[in-house]
């Protein structure tokens, strides 16, 4: 099955896929309607991230990918509107503009087209917001 999810700097040698952050987990969202990973996507630049770009992949190569950088995967159902949540981390792991640092959580190669470090992007959230997304999650296995 195909699956879409968000890509910034697609196709580059900084390419980065986004990430929620839930306490020590990093999940990739999988959207199953390319329309609903754009609005995900359009709601992501609302809150002032990079242009991220709408990839398909094969489901199997997000879920290796997640289990290799120890990373989880949820599926999306077509229809089902994921808004991202209102908190994101001070600083990403992944850095943009794809200047070297000393931390190997930089590193630009981050997508499922790499060989993985860390997320893209990242949210932090209040617990409740946290409990509510759960919620959400849960319903949707």
């Amino acid at each position: 099955m195909r699956v879409f999810v968000l890509l910034f700097n697609a196709r580059t040698e900084n390419e980065g896929i986004h990430t929620l952050k839930m306490d020590d987990r990093n999940i990739v969202l999988m959207f199953e309607s390319e329309d609903d990973a754009t609005r995900y996507g359009i709601l992501l630049e609302a809150q002032d991230f990079s242009n991220p770009t709408v990839e398909a992949f094969e489901t199997e190569e997000i879920e290796e990918f997640c289990d290799s950088a120890h990373y989880e995967c949820k599926l999306v159902p077509e229809g089902m509107l994921a808004v991202p949540p209102e908190a994101n981390v001070e600083e990403p792991d992944w850095n943009p503009e794809g200047q070297n640092t000393d931390s190997p959580r930089n590193s630009p190669r981050n997508s499922p087209r790499d060989s993985p470090s860390d997320p893209a992007e990242e949210a932090e959230m209040p617990l409740s917001e946290l409990e509510r997304l759960r919620r959400r999650f849960e319903g949707l296995l």
